[in-house]
C-alpha cells in the first residue's frame, strides 16, 4: 500500500511539472528566438523581441492574465490577445487574425506563437502593438537582454 500512494504522489507531481508549463531562461528564450527566425524580423532586434517575452510573461509560456475591460484574455510567452489574435472560444467577437487557437500559445514550444507573433508585428503598429514593450524597451540600452548567451 505503501509503494502505491507512493507511485500516486510521484505521478502527481510528475502532473503538475507538466500544467505548469515552461518558463525559459533569458539566453534560452533569445536563442530560441534567432532560430526560430526572430532576430531582424521587421528591423526588430533580437534584444527588443527577449525585452518584449520578459515584460509580457517573464518568459513564461503558461501566461494567461484576462482582461475585464474588453473580457479577452492574452495568452502565452508573448501576451497574444483572444481579442484580435487567437481563438479561445469565450472572447466576444473575437477576430483570430492568427488562425490558431489561443491554447496553442501557451506551449512549451514557442512556435505557434512566433509564428503569430510575426503576423502581429506587420500589423501598422508593428511592436508598438504591446503597451508593456512601448513602456519598457524602447530608446533603452537592450544589451543585457542577450548579453552572455553565446548567439
Amino acid at each position: 500500500m505503501k509503494a502505491l500512494l507512493t507511485l500516486l504522489a510521484l505521478w502527481l507531481l510528475l502532473l503538475s511539472i507538466t500544467v505548469q508549463g515552461k518558463i525559459y531562461s533569458q539566453c534560452a528564450i533569445a536563442r530560441n528566438l534567432k532560430r526560430l527566425g526572430l532576430a531582424g524580423f521587421q528591423g526588430i532586434s533580437l534584444a527588443e523581441w527577449t525585452c518584449l517575452a520578459k515584460t509580457e510573461s517573464g518568459y513564461n509560456t503558461q501566461a494567461t492574465k484576462f482582461n475585464n475591460e474588453d473580457q479577452s484574455t492574452s495568452y502565452g510567452i508573448f501576451q497574444i490577445s483572444s481579442r484580435y489574435w487567437c481563438n479561445d472560444g469565450r472572447t466576444p467577437g473575437s477576430k483570430n487574425y492568427c488562425r490558431i487557437s489561443c491554447k496553442a500559445l501557451l506551449q512549451n514550444n514557442i512556435r505557434a506563437a512566433v509564428a503569430c507573433v510575426k503576423k502581429i508585428v506587420k500589423d501598422p503598429r508593428g511592436i508598438t502593438t504591446w503597451a508593456k514593450w512601448r513602456k519598457n524597451c524602447p530608446k533603452r540600452n537592450l544589451a543585457q537582454y542577450i548579453q552572455g548567451c553565446k548567439l
